[in-house]
């Protein structure tokens, strides 16, 4: 029990390539890293737009006024 040996995964690894194919795991791997560097870029873009010592931002919304009509039951 425990972990698997080099062999158990070696053999993970030839059914996950015959099962979706090299291309195909290789577009998976290029479209995770492009995620990850996006997420990289929003979060440095995120903190260099905050101004030093500004801790909360103000935000001002618009107020949508409407009127609530009840659905009438019918028998």
């Amino acid at each position: 029990m425990g972990s698997f040996s080099i062999w158990h995964w070696l053999i993970v690894l030839i059914i996950v390539m015959l099962v979706f194919g090299t291309k195909k795991l290789r577009n998976i791997g290029a479209d995770l890293g492009g995620a990850v560097r996006g997420f990289k870029e929003g979060m440095k873009e995120g903190t260099s737009e905050q101004a030093p010592g500004s801790t909360t931002q103000k935000v001002e919304g618009n107020v949508i006024e409407g009127e609530i009509k009840e659905k009438s039951k019918s028998a």
